[in-house]
């Protein structure tokens, strides 16, 4: 049920219309099983459903965290355990390359985020430095993302470029919602420091590597057999979409999502015309993930 570029992209009421096509689900988790407050119980349902019905669901992420946090934060939210069988993380893609670049070596590091999001980092061979001493920066997002904007970092990411220093941002979101606001994210930061001449290296969607992760995680829950034909589902068109067009997948594009308002008024056409004005196409859209 592939969308080509000119053709209409379908509205469907729910995933139990388009499920049997399908033997496993590679699904974004923020915005789409919660809002950062809240689980969304029908997502959850719906990706129980699946599960017990076709095949693994493996939540994809660009949560600048391990998989073990991000099942604690879901768990905390009220997303319950039997609704997926495991996470793929770009923290935790970036936390494999850090054990890569600390392998020679130790390694002083600049961060750019939050305690929250410390465990990337954990137990590694890896001190945080101020900016004249650090060998590469790490960003998982602002320091403060309830007050802070791009702008004000803007001298802080010249002066760190002016030094050449590699930034890995373990987030390449540039937004989020939690609950009904957006808060700005790691990708905000990498992308004003590629502006400035600096070399950033992304973990996450729409970056290839994950989508080989998540393969991965599937073929090891099928017994080691790649999943026939997997669908993807997001509600990012930057990130999501392109990712998931990018990897050849079908998608189901969640419309009451990250990009709210700008999806409506909500109808084929509208929907067709705003991805295709991006170079994206989806398989089909839904309003919300539900069964």
């Amino acid at each position: 049920m592939r969308s080509g570029w000119a053709m209409s992209i379908p509205l469907i009421s729910g995933l139990s219309e388009i499920a049997s096509q399908y033997d496993a689900l590679i699904c974004d988790v923020w915005g789409v099983v919660h809002d950062g407050h809240h689980a969304h119980e029908a997502a959850c349902d719906a990706l129980r459903r699946f599960r017990d019905t076709r095949g693994p669901v493996v939540l994809l992420t660009n949560a600048p965290r391990v998989p073990a946090a991000v099942a604690d934060q879901c768990a905390g939210l009220g997303v319950p355990r039997d609704c997926y069988d495991a996470i793929v993380s770009s923290g935790g893609a970036a936390r494999a390359e850090l054990v890569r670049r600390s392998a020679g070596g130790h390694l002083p590091l600049y961060y750019i985020g939050t305690d929250r999001d410390v465990t990337i980092y954990e137990g590694l061979d890896v001190s945080l430095t101020g900016l004249d001493e650090a060998g590469a920066i790490l960003c998982t997002g602002f320091r403060n993302d309830d007050g802070e904007v791009p702008a004000d970092y803007a001298d802080e990411l010249a002066r760190l470029a002016a030094r050449g220093l590699t930034m890995l941002c373990a987030n390449p979101d540039l937004v989020v919602h939690r609950g009904s606001r957006l808060y700005w994210c790691a990708g905000a930061l990498a992308r004003d420091y590629a502006a400035l001449g600096g070399e950033v290296l992304y973990y996450g969607k729409p970056h290839g590597p994950v989508y080989d992760m998540a393969r991965a995680e599937i073929a090891g829950l099928k017994g080691g057999t790649p999943a026939r034909k997997p669908l993807a589902i997001g509600d990012g068109m930057p990130t999501d979409i392109k990712g998931a067009n990018g990897q050849g997948l079908d998608t189901l594009l969640i419309a009451d999502g990250i990009h709210g308002e700008e999806i409506e008024p909500y109808t084929s056409a509208h929907i067709t015309e705003l991805l295709g004005r991006n170079g994206l196409t989806a398989t089909a859209s839904l309003r919300d993930l539900r069964w």
